[in-house]
């Protein structure tokens, strides 16, 4: 998933510097091999979303009550900050932040070309396009910040998960996350805000 997020990430990208590199890109992604990744990631995700109900239901158990507290996928120590202990609350944040990508980008594109509808023929106008509006640009800001938080304790995790649980480790993949977490992230709020700003006339539109 995070690899995948990464490849949207670089190809979003690339909108900031030529709108007819970030359509050919698009191009890419219509591509047999990462048509066929779609539904393997979308499986992985389900399988991610009822494995956090399951424990946070077995946690809810354990605890008497009713609290969205203490999902960390680690030990308690471990599991000290905002987001381990929020995890749960962020990921239904995601899912209704995805609900919007899926609304104003998916359903005019990959969703077209699963379905043999007309596929968008300007990716890049799409983008300028739904960016350009300060409210929604507004929104997605807010969702990379949730999906920042989301990621700085769900790539540690996850290799927590594999074991790699030591003192040693355990530091130095919290590092690793906050640092691919905030490239990742940031590079996506400045391409909306980008967008933003070319769309409303603040910074000049690209030629090519």
């Amino acid at each position: 998933m995070i690899l995948f997020l990464t490849l949207h990430t670089v190809i979003n990208s690339i909108s900031i510097f030529s709108k007819d590199g970030f359509n050919a890109a698009c191009e890419f992604m219509g591509t047999p091999i990462v048509s066929f990744m779609v539904p393997i990631l979308a499986f992985g995700f389900i399988v991610h979303i009822i494995y956090a109900i399951i424990i946070n239901i077995q946690d809810l158990k354990s605890r008497g009550g009713l609290s969205f507290k203490r999902y960390a996928g680690g030990s308690k120590a471990k599991a000290d900050s905002w987001s381990a202990q929020n995890m749960i609350v962020l990921g239904l944040l995601i899912i209704i932040g995805l609900g919007l990508h899926f609304y104003d980008f998916w359903l005019h594109m990959q969703y077209q070309l699963f379905t043999g509808g007309t596929v968008e023929p300007n990716p890049y106008g799409l983008l300028l396009k739904t960016f350009g509006n300060i409210w929604i640009c507004a929104l997605y800001i807010v969702w990379f910040v949730v999906l920042w938080l989301h990621l700085t304790h769900g790539f540690w995790s996850a290799f927590s998960h594999l074991g790699w649980n030591n003192d040693k480790w355990f530091k130095r993949l919290k590092v690793i996350s906050y640092i691919v977490a905030t490239l990742l992230c940031g590079a996506l709020a400045l391409v909306a805000i980008t967008n933003c700003l070319r769309f409303n006339g603040i910074l000049p539109m690209l030629t090519a």
